[in-house]
């Protein structure tokens, strides 16, 4: 085969290990012309937190790299490789293989966790490891046949050649695409369950590809801003190239190389074989309270240092499932996000809750680390009795039990779930406009000067990766408007129908506003590595509108859980479809395929989600609705529970009469919060730019204030110790080091933990149950010894 390669390094310099890293281009490759390149304006890198004189953007040899190259982010370029092969085959018959191979088990295993006490996860991580080892076993055993298709001109060879990464990459994507749950199976399996109304099979399973393909088309509207300017370097994206090329390398003779691989396989190997501990064996590893551990029969002290159920001061796990938490992992992540969500938290658990509990702070005394909904007395509320005839509001009901009210701790996190929605938009245009200004004025110009159509945004970037990128077509965006107008006629077909409960014009709304908050959503995403979850917001928007005279019709409690379902579904995959097209953007895979990929993979994954989820409600329904008792309790729905909950508050009483009482009067200031605040913030950074304002991300922050710590409020010390250690320490100290084995570590750890989570579910809950015997490291009372705590 010929090969095409373009070789791009930088110098050697007294740090380089081996001879590969010395090879230069050759003087007659076309690329290797150096040509003027904007590096970018400084001030507008300052505005969405980059440091020019952090290791990033430092190089002890930046001066003799081509200004194509030095364009490119440090960290970007001593990951990345800077050589292509376009004649490098990619969608296969061993891609087609593989992806039916590894999307069927993510689907089912995803898709089922969802109504368990205990889920078995399905870590893409995981899948990126094996396939790779499972491909070149292919490549070995597989015949050089080619079989030509009946009846048309078309053939395929069954082993085009050796396994390559760009295969690599599209099993991996296609998996992270189709080996996942679906947001429909909320409003699917509370019709059937809680309100007997069966959806048809054929409108389940197109409404769930629907939503999704609705994310990935509306991708459009960010890609071109977020994908070619190398300012932006999705951290997830560059991990998972930190482990492609880690494998990849695992092949050749490097010195490097094989360092590199042996590191990732004594990680993967050690830290699965540790969480056998903290997961099953010694959970007394996964919370150490050191507090009660002093004071084992002092109620107070005990719920001060609890990190279950307790503030977590003082606390540390062992477990990296609490350390990767609800954030994601600490060693991909940007330090100044997670100080920021530290900070969130230390104010949440160590301000906030110790005020509600002994000081004045909330008028309702009762559950305080509880997110369930209670009478006046404290006593839980029977959501149930409010419902009357055809899904109507038993008037009767809720005037005998009065007013339904929530912990202290949940109202403020419900107001600063709200305060980052507004404010992720306040923070976009206040600290990213420059940026995205700039892109518009590039396309437009570009547009206007050489005729070239918008989306060909390579052409605007100069740096090397956009340069090799260029050898490929672009997808074009009427690929993103056919995508789009199939996925919307089939919702507004089904909801025309009467099936799935919501108005159309409510399906507008969530086109609208979910759409309009993609960008700011994504350039966060971008930048940070941390993704606003969704909340309820999407919920309460419903309320409101369904509890208005035009929506007065339409009234069933399923409704919440189908408009959350469509408007987070567009931001969420949409998110997801730009972090994976960044990985095909750094690991030169052709446009094209990386979009017939992400499509392919939900092809493949929803009906095979929809046939767990019949499945499930078929056999386990009398477990999920509390008739029968689970032997095994596991089948226990506690998250239909919960999104029932929500169905009924703000469906049924609605927002307007909830949040009538006194104690919820402040959550409407929180829009006002999220509009302000970033403002406050943005002034200080114009007034003394030297101290780093931009870096204190409101958006973050409130998100982090947001998250339900009542359950579990261990990891967050042990995580910012990580962070330290990784993303501060060794990456401004040992850059070298940190470079060459940070992303592989990182990438190990979660998929250890999946691996290793993965073999309990197999060992120990898939069949018949097998518990730990309860001894001094997984005691029955507290595992933490924490014997007094009375939350």
């Amino acid at each position: 085969m010929a090969s095409l390669v373009r070789r791009f390094q930088r110098k050697p310099t007294a740090s380089d290990d081996t001879p590969e890293d010395t090879i230069q281009p050759s003087p007659s490759s076309p690329s290797s012309t150096k040509a003027p390149v904007e590096t970018g304006n400084e001030k507008l890198d300052s505005e969405v937190g980059i440091d020019r004189n952090d290791p990033t953007h430092k190089d002890e040899a930046e001066e003799d790299l081509e200004p194509d190259v030095r364009a490119l982010p440090l960290q970007v370029r001593r990951i990345v490789s800077l050589e292509d092969d376009p004649t490098t085959p990619t969608i296969t018959f061993r891609y087609f293989l593989l992806t039916v191979l590894f999307i069927s088990p993510g689907a089912v295993l995803y898709q089922m966790g969802y109504y368990r006490t205990t889920a078995s996860p399905y870590s893409v991580l995981f899948v990126q490891v094996a396939c790779h080892y499972v491909g070149l076993w292919l490549a070995r055993i597989l015949p050089a046949k080619t079989i030509r298709v009946p009846f048309t001109k078309f053939s395929f060879s069954l082993n085009p050649g050796p396994w390559n990464a760009k295969e690599h990459v599209l099993v991996t994507v296609t998996a992270s695409s189709g080996a996942t749950s679906n947001a429909a199976w909320t409003a699917i399996s509370l019709a059937e369950l809680y309100y007997g109304d069966k959806i048809p099979a054929a409108a389940c399973i197109f409404f769930m590809w629907a939503i999704v393909y609705l994310g990935y088309a509306m991708a459009a509207l960010a890609r071109q801003f977020l994908i070619y300017d190398p300012i932006y370097i999705w951290p997830q994206s560059l991990m998972q190239t930190a482990l492609f090329e880690t494998l990849k390398s695992s092949n050749s003779n490097s010195r490097i190389g094989r360092k590199q691989k042996h590191v990732f396989f004594a990680v993967l190997v050690g830290v699965t074989l540790w969480q056998f501990l903290p997961e099953y064996v010694f959970p007394f590893f996964s919370s150490l309270s050191f507090l009660c551990w002093v004071a084992p029969e002092n109620a107070v002290a005990n719920f001060i240092g609890a990190g279950i159920g307790g503030m977590g001061l003082l606390n540390l796990t062992m477990d990296w499932s609490n350390i990767s938490n609800a954030y994601g992992n600490p060693m991909v992540m940007p330090y100044w996000t997670s100080v920021v969500l530290f900070l969130a938290f230390a104010f949440n658990c160590w301000v906030l809750l110790p005020a509600a509990k002994w000081g004045s702070l909330g008028g309702f005394k009762y559950g305080l680390m509880s997110n369930r909904l209670f009478l006046a007395n404290g006593t839980r509320y029977p959501v149930a009795a409010l419902l009357g005839p055809d899904n109507t509001m038993n008037e009767t009901a809720y005037a005998f039990y009065g007013p339904a009210y929530m912990g202290t701790q949940q109202i403020w996190a419900l107001f600063f779930d709200y305060s980052s929605y507004i404010s992720a938009l306040t923070w976009m245009l206040l600290f990213g406009w420059p940026k995205i200004s700039e892109t518009i004025q590039k396309l437009r110009a570009r547009a206007a000067t050489k005729g070239q159509s918008p989306e060909s945004v390579n052409h605007l970037y100069p740096d090397r990766l956009n340069v090799l990128q260029r050898a490929y077509k672009e997808v074009p965006l009427w690929w993103y408007t056919i995508l789009f107008l199939g996925s919307f006629i089939t919702i507004i077909v089904i909801l025309a129908k009467g099936i799935f409960f919501i108005p159309i014009w409510t399906f507008i709304v969530a086109l609208a506003t979910s759409g309009f908050m993609i960008l700011p959503f994504a350039w966060l995403y971008s930048l940070s590595n941390y993704q606003v979850p969704i909340g309820s917001f999407n919920e309460l928007i419903y309320g409101y509108m369904i509890n208005s005279k035009a929506g007065a019709s339409h009234r069933h409690p399923a409704g919440a859980s189908t408009y959350g379902a469509i408007a987070g579904d567009i931001w969420y995959r949409a998110q997801y479809m730009l972090q994976d097209q960044k990985i095909g953007h750094y690991m030169h895979v052709p446009p094209r395929d990386l979009f017939f990929s992400q499509i392919f993979g939900e092809l493949i994954g929803v009906p095979i989600n929809y046939g767990i989820i019949r499945w499930v409600l078929s056999t386990k329904g009398e477990y999920l609705l509390g008739n029968k008792k689970d032997p095994l309790n596991q089948w226990t729905g506690q998250s239909l529970s919960s999104y029932n909950t929500l169905a009924v508050q703000y469906v049924l009483v609605g927002p307007k009469r909830l949040f009538a009482q006194h104690i919820y009067k402040p959550l409407p200031w929180a829009f006002l919060f999220g509009a302000g605040a970033p403002l406050v913030i943005y002034i200080a950074h114009r007034l003394f730019p030297r101290a780093k304002f931009h870096l204190w991300n409101i958006t973050i922050f409130a998100s982090g204030m947001s998250v339900f710590y009542g359950n579990l409020s261990t990891g967050y010390t042990s995580r910012l110790i990580v962070a330290y250690i990784s993303m501060r320490y060794f990456y401004r100290k040992r850059f070298e080091t940190w470079r060459r084995y940070n992303f592989q570590i990182a990438a190990a750890c979660d998929a250890a933990f999946n691996i290793a989570m993965l073999l309990i579910f197999i060992f120990f809950s898939s069949g018949k149950g097998v518990l730990m015997p309860n001894w001094w490291g997984n005691n029955g009372e507290s595992v933490e010894r924490c014997f007094a705590l009375d939350s």
